[in-house]
């Protein structure tokens, strides 16, 4: 026999656990902020462009779809050259990083949108400074040594890297780790409380005799309170005290 759960018990199991859930879901959110704000490094990003234009300096050269074509494709070899040790241990030398080429080819990404002739050159570090530098001497050091690696000179600057007065971290995003933290807290202590409700086997009621035991209740025993007691102990008291009090009225009347 399939056992079904009804909405109206999946709220009483939630209202009967909601501390815990809240437990739950406090408790993943503080370890998030903690995590956030006290653990995890901040991390910046700073970009520099390079356009991938014509070889040809001759200015009465007319472009064409072909020529377009040849360069976007270069792009995705350059993409992969910017990230070679060929370029990126220069970039270590200059900068005097005390990391491999290895290293920092993980803090460098390089981009270019579709059938885009623009490649962006995007470095990540702990320090801004050090962010800013690693992608505009990346760019430079792949413009100057480009013609001798392809034997091509169509690489120029678009924009560097400019390092901003008050610059803003990209990760860690302490709102968005907290509210991911908060719905998972809940989802824990949801599930937690449904295993604990699934776990405990006492009973409870009249509907879980039928249920475990396979037998009709034929009668309840109430529970009764002291403070019950106390009362139906009071009554009669009460009770003779009023019924002198009707008494002694009517005498007076007669």
């Amino acid at each position: 026999m399939e056992e079904t759960i009804s909405l109206k018990e999946i709220f009483e199991v939630v209202k009967k656990r909601i501390l815990l859930i809240i437990a739950f879901l406090l408790g993943a959110a503080l370890i998030a902020a903690v995590i956030s704000y006290f653990v995890l490094t901040p991390t910046y990003q700073n970009s520099s462009q390079f356009l991938v234009t014509q070889e040809s300096q001759d200015s009465n050269t007319q472009f064409n779809s072909n020529d377009i074509r040849t360069n976007v494709e270069l792009i995705n070899t350059y993409n992969v050259i910017i990230k070679s040790p060929a370029i990126l241990e220069d970039v270590v030398t200059e900068l005097g990083l005390n990391i491999s080429s290895a290293q920092l080819s993980d803090k460098i990404q390089v981009q270019s949108a579709d059938n885009s002739q623009v490649v962006t050159v995007t470095a990540t570090d702990p320090s801004p400074e050090t962010a800013t530098q690693i992608a505009n001497t990346t760019v430079s050091i792949f413009q100057d040594k480009i013609p001798d690696l392809m034997n091509v000179d169509n690489v120029s600057v678009l924009s560097e890297a400019q390092l901003s007065d008050n610059p803003s971290p990209v990760a860690p995003n302490p709102m968005l780790n907290i509210a991911i933290a908060v719905v998972l807290g809940a989802m824990v202590g949801v599930g937690i409380a449904f295993l604990l409700e699934y776990l405990d086997n006492t009973i409870k009621s009249e509907n879980d005799i039928e249920k475990k035991l396979q037998l009709p209740v034929l009668g309840v025993i109430s529970h009764i309170e002291d403070d019950d007691i106390r009362m139906d102990q009071a009554l009669p008291t009460v009770n003779r005290n009023r019924r002198g009090e009707l008494d002694g009225a009517q005498k007076k009347s007669v």
